[in-house]
């Protein structure tokens, strides 16, 4: 989401911003004061800090005759991802990397931040109940924004029939809002609570209502206690729906999600496959799926385990960590389990959960006691060694092929023991830790396949 705009700040406050809270090439963009309708590119260069202004002609943005742009968003893309074409007007060479963000406008849920017109009305259209509503930033006059509304008209869009959304736009005037006539208000809230008791007459004599907003559960991180603070008191006001509001409501709502999903889990759902996973919607994708190749093709099914390759983007493309995410073993899922640990030629394996925890069996124990042996399908497991930390338990096992003793590999397999269910640990020392061992002994076994990582 972008929010480097600044509707509200000045040259100077610019400036002691992005020299108290940025580093060089955090940069942010505000109106220009010298120039109505006009804006400025704030950016840290050094120690130092240069205005660059924007035109705006009405037409187009360009910066003093360079590119031109339609939209504001779309000039300063350009100039964040194409690095060495800003200069300032001595030579100076000037890198946008790192936006300052600004808070939101607005605590409310239904308001959607950056957001184009497209992609509103296809969230409305999933929604599909007439007087649905949003509000999200206007992408071509920066510093606006845009009430989007699903009508109860019908119409035509690439062959389908959907429902009209209306587009109202609310200009920001002096931090007052507006979207025309006399009404003003001082902030967002008052302005949609205000139409909501009303209604908006469009230019063709249509009425749109506001009947329900679509909540939104993306936030900026500088505005996450405020967030907190709504959705508690959510919680705490509302006691006819207690149970269904604030931290619950946006739960749910991300689970539904798993509906939308684009890619298939068709292997996962076969009859033959039911009894293999633990839980009926948690079911690896068909496109990332690890395929055990022990499995009898003339057997449906038998190369089925319920687990995903997860490569991590985030990371140099040539230096890209793989895991495995795992169910944690059922009771007939641990052959399958080791098939799988010796196929992908995986050394480590990583454990978040208990066997049992309160009671309930969380995971089959797939390893034997300490200094035994235990046959799993097609291979001998061998506990080797075990010991404990604060936080959790590392166990050296070593696995065979029943077949090929001689050939064997050893396993390191981490269990973290202190992350409650349904929860999180209490401070982060514990679990980072952890991953540093984890990572560490990753990093020292050469041609190690992916750690593979389960809970319960």
């Amino acid at each position: 989401m972008v929010r480097w705009f600044h509707r509200d700040l000045s040259g100077v406050d610019a400036e002691a911003m992005l020299k108290s809270r940025g580093m060089h090439g955090s940069f942010l963009c505000r109106p220009s004061r010298k120039n109505q309708g006009d804006f400025s590119l704030s950016v840290r260069v050094g120690e130092l800090v240069t205005h660059i202004r924007i035109q705006n002609t009405g037409d187009f943005y360009d910066l003093y005759g360079g590119e031109k742009f339609a939209t504001l968003s779309e000039l300063v893309e350009y100039y964040t991802t194409e690095h060495g074409t800003l200069q300032d007007r001595d030579g100076t060479l000037i890198e946008l990397r790192y936006p300052l963000n600004c808070s939101e406008p607005t605590s409310e849920r239904w308001y959607h931040g950056h957001l184009s017109g497209q992609a509103a009305e296809k969230l409305l259209w999933q929604k599909g109940e007439e007087g649905t509503f949003l509000v999200r930033e206007s992408l071509s006059k920066p510093g606006d924004f845009v009430l989007s509304i699903l009508t109860g008209e019908s119409m035509e869009v690439n062959g389908d029939q959907r429902n009209r959304v209306s587009h109202v736009k609310i200009m920001c005037k002096g931090g007052r809002y507006t979207i025309g006539g006399v009404e003003q208000f001082e902030n967002l809230t008052d302005l949609v609570e205000h139409i909501k008791q009303n209604v908006i007459e469009e230019v063709s004599g249509t009425k749109v209502y506001l009947k329900q907003p679509y909540y939104s559960t993306r936030i900026n991180a500088a505005d996450i206690d405020s967030r907190v603070q709504v959705l508690t008191k959510t919680n705490e006001t509302d006691e006819a729906s207690k149970n269904k509001a604030g931290f619950w409501e946006e739960f749910d709502a991300l689970q539904k999600q798993e509906a939308k999903l684009k890619k298939s889990r068709n292997e996962g759902m076969r009859p033959e496959n039911k009894s293999k996973n633990r839980y009926k919607n948690i079911l690896p994708f068909d496109e990332t799926r690890v395929i055990l190749q022990s499995g009898d093709p003339r057997i449906i099914g038998s190369d089925y385990i319920n687990a995903n390759y997860i490569s991590n983007l985030l990371t140099e493309s040539c230096d890209r960590k793989k895991f495995i995410a795992s169910q944690g073993c059922l009771a007939t899922t641990v052959n399958d389990f080791w098939e799988m640990v010796w196929q992908e030629r995986s050394r480590v394996i990583v454990m978040t959960t208990r066997e049992v925890e309160k009671g309930r069996n969380k995971c089959a124990r797939y390893w034997p006691e300490p200094k035994e042996t235990k046959e799993f399908g097609s291979f001998l497991v061998r506990h080797v060694s075990e010991h404990d930390a604060v936080d959790y338990t590392v166990r050296v096992l070593q696995i065979s092929p029943l077949n090929q003793s001689d050939d064997q590999r050893k396993i390191w397999h981490y269990q973290y023991l202190s992350w409650p269910d349904h929860g999180v640990p209490t401070e982060p020392g514990g679990v980072l830790s952890f991953l540093e061992q984890v990572n560490n002994r990753q990093s020292e076994l050469r041609n190690a396949g992916p750690i593979i990582v389960h809970c319960r």
